[in-house]
């Protein structure tokens, strides 16, 4: 067999690796094939789908760049290209077109993704800086619950009992009045203000604390971690690393769940921001569009509202600083920059600064820092993970963030741990689901679960519809 050859026979391993939702070997095989023949734009676009569904936008970015490069009517992978970046996407859509004026397809992309961005124009020209809360006005005494409301009253505290209920109507497709939204987004919001930026959790005897990664809006699976783990009380505390929302069609749903238990136990279970809690994030992979269909507008500016008063990490017996991203640009970045930070005067993390870094960025195999995979933030070296804990006196840092086929992988000589926590992600991953308990003597117990099965609803249901096509 001749180089090219074999290459090629990596290639469709890669492909058989797409077939069977296992992208990061079919990353690994067209990384293989261009290995041995790197002159075959085919490879470079494969390679861009499979860093796509890994959410590496950057890295698709320069392997469709690529790709361009090598075979510039490969138009192909235009279409793969600026994922993030709206205004770039229409660049290369408009290219698309003027390739091919018959191709129905991306004449109804390049028109979304146009829309997209008079949108984003229109957003930014009307943003003020000091905006009234979406709260102003909303008069929760005179909002009536109907008598023919089914569902457990909620007064003036959280309880139990009204969870309980709650999850069953959200297991049978039902909602809650939204008078009790407003009430558990507002006392939560006001909760987590008061918190400090990095809260640090300390365990007595007989507590347990169960740490969970990116649930994405898979609220079957998050019942079926209370199922096998235990619902929160007051002896098993959870924190939540991030990335509630978007993606997953029960993301209100998953919110709410997380926000009522944060009411019942407010020093007891702990929410951590992800990047999609977020404003740009939530008007492209659905949580904005999934608030509007289910409740109002409000109820999403109000959500928004408290995901920017959310604690950005989290430190567990001063031995596991726990955050979604990753670590800094700096090594001179500590525990105090954290503690410091006022997250209450940068509502939105911006693509730059530590709030960013802390959201955004990953852990890479090679020593040293690296450019981002997704186009936001950086990756951080084995050595980098090293000096922050020793400096800072840590055993790890535990984050979440990325998909991990295990549910979770200890790297970086075990100072770097990754848990992710949506198994099956996005129906398109035949990935696991992981959390980890932790215990007074702050040993890791790795837990691993499978997916369940959910009703026939698509992931990003709400989505940007025009611009998740394109992926």
């Amino acid at each position: 067999m001749s180089v090219v050859e074999e290459a090629v026979a990596l290639k469709e391993k890669g492909n058989q690796a797409v077939k069977e939702r296992d992208w990061p070997t079919a990353l690994e095989y067209y990384t293989q094939a261009i290995n041995l023949n790197d002159k075959e734009a085919s490879f470079y676009s494969n390679r861009a789908q499979a860093n796509i569904k890994l959410e590496a936008y950057g890295f698709a970015i320069a392997d469709a760049t690529k790709a361009l490069e090598l075979d510039p009517n490969f138009v192909k992978v235009f279409a793969n290209t600026a994922i993030l970046k709206h205004d770039d996407a229409l660049r290369d859509w408009k290219i698309v077109v003027k390739k091919n004026p018959g191709d129905r397809v991306a004449k109804a992309q390049c028109d979304a993704c146009q829309k997209t961005v008079k949108r984003d124009a229109f957003i930014k020209a009307i943003e003020v800086a000091d905006a009234p809360s979406a709260a102003e006005g909303l008069d929760l005494d005179s909002m009536e619950v109907e008598a023919s409301y089914d569902g457990v009253r909620l007064g003036g505290e959280m309880t139990e009992e009204f969870i309980n209920d709650m999850l069953q109507r959200f297991k049978d497709g039902k909602k809650i009045h939204r008078k009790y939204v407003f009430q558990i987004i507002l006392a939560v919001k006001e909760i987590v203000y008061n918190e400090p930026t990095m809260p640090e959790v300390e365990l007595q005897k007989g507590q347990q604390l169960t740490v969970c990664g990116d649930t994405h809006g898979q609220f079957f699976d998050l019942m079926e971690i209370f199922r096998l783990n235990g619902s929160p009380s007051a002896t098993h505390s959870y924190l939540f690393n991030g990335d509630f929302v978007d993606r997953g069609s029960w993301s209100t749903e998953i919110a709410l769940t997380l926000y009522a238990y944060k009411w019942l136990y407010p020093t007891g279970f702990w929410l951590n921001r992800g990047n999609h809690e977020t404003d740009d994030m939530n008007r492209m992979y659905g949580f904005e569009g999934e608030c509007k269909a289910k409740y109002t507008e409000r109820v999403f500016k109000l959500f928004s509202e408290s995901f920017s008063a959310l604690p950005l990490a989290t430190l567990i017996g001063k031995r596991f600083l726990t955050l979604h991203g990753g670590l800094f640009s700096d090594d001179k970045t500590s525990l105090d920059d954290i503690r410091k930070l006022d997250r209450h005067q940068q509502r939105q993390p911006g693509q730059s600064g530590l709030m960013m870094e802390m959201l955004w960025t990953d852990p890479q195999p090679q020593p040293g820092r690296g450019p981002s995979k997704r186009g936001v933030g950086l990756q951080f070296g084995p050595d980098v993970t090293k000096k922050f804990c020793e400096a800072n006196g840590l055993e790890a840092v535990i984050r979440s963030h990325e998909v991990r086929m295990e549910g979770y992988e200890v790297e970086h000589g075990g100072k770097c741990i990754t848990v992710f926590s949506a198994p099956k992600y996005c129906d398109t991953t035949e990935n696991k689901g992981a959390y980890i308990n932790v215990g007074p003597e702050y040993n890791l117990e790795f837990h691993k679960f499978d997916a369940v099965p959910h009703p026939n609803i698509k992931p990003m249901a709400y989505a940007n519809q025009g611009l998740m096509s394109m992926m």
